[in-house]
């Protein structure tokens, strides 16, 4: 009897799925067409064109995969640390995008995108002031001048940046993990999506300083997962390292993560959220845009590929197993390190990319070890160490000819001018969110505390910070 329910419930669930699966399809065509056909209503002289119609389409659809990524953050970091903080990190993964959404929309977008100075906007509070998007180049008229190189409207600008700014406050929830204040947590993501990520944001992407002095960033590897990188170390120097992951002698305690499905979950999604990452960077698809969306997948698929099998590679040689959590991290890594140079680089480089970020990853992890950076899910390793690399891989295999930056790499002729620039920009952004991070931490642990005492982190945070369990044993009386 048991095995027909059983039977039903499978049949059942397979039904549901495939229903499920056809309603989002036709939703998806649905609003497809709604668009071009409200473009075309608006006659042949509208700017509201079916361009317009499909490049928003496809922007707020790449900004819902990375949007997405918070779910893949979550299972990965849940899953590398144990059952006991489960909780209390799938609530940090889980409110970072509330707050980032209100702090960017106050504060942030305006800060990074706004008209102002080489150093940070100073208009757009609230997304409000002048505006005339979809229109581009000469004919835009408004406050945000170095995002109107594409042709969408305001809001589907906003949305797809401030996932972006979400991303950026995510990486720093896995460096503090188990033995951080929730509410600390909390009030680090308020200062560093509204304030810290928009300037420096602005100086690459905002028409500021870095911008002007030719540094390339495509969609990231600096602006979101360093300064992510970055602000985690500075929370990892004042926390410590926690209880009992390093012994008397100096040697390291392994402390296990209790869920390898859980990260392999979480590394899937993360995968497919970076196909909205990267190729979404281009802020458009019609025209020539589908070629450069198209080689952009390729790219960002490659350097993924080479990195996750190069980390499982050389964590076998080096630690004598297959260790799964580096495979996970050596994806993420190699697609971290491509995030930078994926408009500009043709599908070898990328694998060479890949290749390096894989070798990285693996290396750096045991080194911040062997140093006592405490980094319980490999954060670092993978956004700062190869958010580094990924910028500075721009310099060397650039390619001109492929659009959009109009300078070669060392590795094509173009010499060191674009990797100085690369260099310098690593340094300016890393030094910058280093020390406001650490101030800011350090005025948190004034006023609220940072870590949690020896006896909560010692029962779990789950219990004594957020009051329920993970994983709750049932009770006798059901």
């Amino acid at each position: 009897m048991n095995r027909v329910y059983g039977r039903k419930a499978r049949d059942m669930a397979s039904v549901l799925a495939k229903r499920l699966s056809q309603i989002s399809i036709l939703i998806v065509l649905v609003s497809f067409a709604s668009v071009v056909a409200l473009a075309d209503e608006h006659g042949g002289d509208s700017v509201w064109t079916t361009d317009v119609a499909v490049d928003t389409l496809w922007v707020l659809i790449a900004g819902m995969l990375v949007f997405f990524m918070n779910a893949g953050f979550g299972c990965v970091e849940a899953g590398f640390c144990r059952a006991k903080n489960a909780v209390n990190i799938l609530g940090k993964n889980f409110v970072v995008f509330g707050i980032s959404s209100i702090a960017f929309w106050i504060i942030g977008w305006a800060i990074m995108f706004g008209e102002g100075n080489s150093f940070m906007g100073t208009t757009g509070w609230f997304i409000a002031g002048a505006d005339n998007s979809p229109v581009t180049g000469d004919a835009y008229n408004g406050v945000y001048d170095s995002i109107s190189w594409t042709g969408i409207p305001l809001f589907a600008k906003f949305f797809f940046q401030l996932v972006f700014a979400g991303t950026a406050a995510t990486i720093v929830s896995g460096c503090v993990a188990e033995r951080i204040h929730y509410k600390s947590y909390m009030a680090f993501t308020v200062v560093l999506v509204a304030i810290s990520y928009p300037i420096t944001g602005h100086w690459i992407w905002g028409g500021g300083w870095l911008a002007n002095m030719g540094m390339w960033d495509f969609a990231g590897s600096t602006v979101v997962h360093s300064v992510g990188g970055w602000a985690g170390l500075a929370g990892i120097i004042l926390l410590g390292p926690r209880l009992g992951k390093y012994r008397d002698d100096g040697s390291v305690s392994p402390i296990p993560g209790h869920s390898m499905a859980l990260a392999f979950l979480g590394g899937m999604i993360l995968w497919l959220g970076w196909f909205g990452f990267n190729p979404g960077s281009t802020m458009g698809i019609s025209g020539e845009g589908a070629k450069s969306v198209a080689h952009i997948v390729v790219t960002t698929n490659l350097s993924c590929a080479a990195g996750l099998l190069t980390a499982t590679i050389v964590s076998w040689l080096v630690l004598g197993k297959p260790d799964f959590s580096m495979t996970v991290n050596g994806a993420l890594a190699g697609l971290v390190a491509i995030t930078a140079p994926c408009a500009f680089v043709n599908p070898i480089p990328s694998v060479i990319i890949g290749i390096i970020a894989g070798i990285l990853v693996v290396f750096s992890v045991l080194c911040f070890d062997k140093i006592h950076i405490d980094d319980p899910v490999g954060a670092l390793s993978v956004h700062l160490t190869n958010g580094i690399w990924g910028t500075l891989a721009v310099g060397l295999f650039a390619k001109a000819s492929l659009g959009g930056i109009g300078v070669d790499g060392l590795f094509y002729g173009g010499g060191v001018g674009l990797l100085v620039n690369q260099f310098i920009g690593v340094i300016a952004v890393g030094a910058f969110t280093l020390v406001l991070a650490l101030i800011v931490w350090a005025v948190i642990k004034a006023i609220f505390g940072l870590r949690v005492d020896q006896e909560t982190e010692t029962t779990g945070l789950d219990i004594t910070e957020m009051g329920m369990e993970a994983y709750p044993s049932e009770s006798p009386l059901g």
